[in-house]
């Protein structure tokens, strides 16, 4: 069966899924005015993904070209399914981070970034060197800089924290509200690891570092030390 064959059945598989209330609901996860939304519920669509996780990654780089944000969000998680399996070999992993790599520009959202980063890149690179990330960090491009912070959280489950509170110093101020959520659930999720790490990363910076970074990073604290720091952050906008 030719790649373009299975990439349509996939799409016509989406479509016969469709929902015009969802459509209007998922509206926000557009990435501009050429993204065509079908309204699929994204549990269905991961679903979907899970029944063509063979595809090939020539038939994973169609669907990611495709306009319709469902087929992308569908392409990413046939990759993060791959990279989860523990079949996968070492050339694929590479090969998926290879692809995930030279296709951000159809990565383009924070939701097909937070659907693959993790296993596809953070996953590849955890014992390899790490400067990728440090150069997507300074990418112009939002998606890119999100892949950086939210690549660390696989590190992060492994027990290694460094990287994570690293590129979250270095986001720190990025002026994107994704960013600043990402890098407050980095935080958190290194908390949870390294809660004294946590406590001297906010003692540095609670004062002057967004809010709702500080909001998200401290939700895992005591409610005691959550509102002291809170308060630390609500005293530079007073």
């Amino acid at each position: 069966m030719s790649e373009k064959i299975i990439v349509n059945e996939f799409l016509q598989r989406l479509k016969a899924l469709r929902s015009s209330s969802v459509a209007e609901a998922h509206t926000h996860l557009a990435s501009g005015d050429e993204d065509v939304i079908l309204g699929v519920r994204m549990g269905q669509v991961f679903a979907l993904a899970r029944e063509f996780v063979n595809m090939s990654l020539d038939e994973v780089e169609k669907m990611l070209e495709s306009p319709i944000h469902e087929m992308r969000v569908g392409a990413v998680s046939i990759m993060d399914f791959q990279a989860r399996n523990k079949k996968t070999d070492a050339k694929r992993r590479k090969e998926l981070f290879d692809l995930y790599i030279r296709r951000h520009d159809r990565i383009n959202t924070w939701d097909l970034v937070d659907r693959s980063a993790p296993y596809v890149v953070g996953g590849y690179l955890y014992d390899k060197p790490r400067k990728v990330l440090y150069k997507l960090a300074r990418s112009k491009h939002m998606p890119e800089r999100r892949t950086a912070i939210v690549s660390t959280l696989y590190f992060t489950g492994k027990g290694d924290v460094e990287d994570s509170f690293k590129l979250a110093e270095f986001l720190l101020y990025d002026k994107e509200d994704l960013i600043q959520k990402a890098n407050g659930w980095a935080l958190r999720f290194a908390g949870d690891q390294d809660t004294e790490q946590l406590r001297g990363f906010l003692d540095r910076y609670a004062a002057t570092m967004p809010r709702v970074t500080l909001r998200y990073a401290t939700e895992h604290l005591e409610k005691k030390e959550r509102d002291r720091y809170m308060k630390i952050g609500k005293a530079k906008t007073a």
